[in-house]
């Protein structure tokens, strides 16, 4: 039985609750069919924001109508499930095949914690890296501090070897949760994401400009490069970069895309 087979058929799928059931069974029926696939996303360098530094992944899946659904209608009905390891693999296996595809860009890729432990999301990395060189130093791993927190003696220890080898690390949502700042001495993150409730306004926000700094100051002495997520607004842009970040992500820069203006460049010189 293959990794997807043995997540569906999981006993843990029947504890699920009746309010998250239509919309777990979704999830299942989008991943048996392989309607699974990312949208990216840039993230600008604060001094050059005219061309991304990186992209991110971002999960989705089609609902039968092929309607494309991001993850924050569905991850939370799967994230502690089966289901929801076969995500993250899916998601590696397509993030590693387009760093191989194009050998130029850099993304960050979504995973849990709790992955690091599923033999099918290793295999998928260790094959993804076996097959592109090049593929380990432009690959960024997401972690959002509340899985982090739940096993930090694993996910240091893997981080540690994940670093030999090259890759990258990116604590996602700081602040959305309750981390101990000491936990911040124990990992090795080398990118440090501010949740967006600390963004929004803050060009007007006196409470959230100081909280910035702050997280900024902390992600800084921990070397660790800042960015801030959900920037929609020229005016906060303009802020964030006085205010010190390092990098600039949301909808002001790009909106999430299944189709990459890289991806667009790739078809035009085939045609051509």
């Amino acid at each position: 039985m293959n990794a997807i087979a043995q997540a569906l058929a999981s006993p843990l799928d029947f504890a699920i609750s009746r309010e998250d059931k239509a919309i777990y069974e979704k999830v299942v029926q989008a991943v048996a069919a392989g309607d699974v696939l990312l949208a990216y996303q840039p993230i600008v360098a604060a001094r050059s924001t005219d061309r991304p530094a990186y992209y991110e992944g971002l999960i989705r899946i089609l609902d039968e109508d092929h309607t494309i659904l991001p993850a924050a209608d569905f991850i939370q009905a799967v994230e502690t499930r089966p289901v929801g390891r076969v995500l993250d693999m899916l998601a590696l296996k397509q993030g590693l095949h387009d760093l191989a595809e194009h050998p130029d860009i850099r993304i960050a890729i979504n995973m849990s914690a709790r992955s690091i432990g599923y033999p099918g999301w290793i295999q998928t990395l260790n094959q993804g890296l076996a097959r592109d060189k090049s593929a380990a130093e432009r690959l960024i791993l997401e972690i959002t501090e509340s899985s982090a927190v739940l096993m930090p003696d694993l996910v240091t220890t893997f981080m540690a070897d994940m670093h030999r080898r090259g890759i990258a690390f990116a604590l996602d949502d700081f602040g959305a949760g309750y981390t101990a700042f000491r936990y911040l001495k124990d990992f090795l993150f080398d990118i440090v994401k501010i949740d967006r409730q600390f963004i929004i306004n803050i060009d007007e926000d006196a409470d959230n400009q100081v909280l910035a700094s702050a997280l900024i100051s902390v992600g800084h002495h921990f070397d660790m490069m800042t960015v801030a997520e959900g920037v929609e607004t020229p005016a906060e842009a303009a802020f964030l970069i006085e205010t010190g970040f390092d990098c600039l992500q949301g909808y002001y820069f790009g909106m999430p895309t299944t189709d990459p203006v890289w991806m667009d460049q790739e078809q035009q010189r085939k045609v051509s």
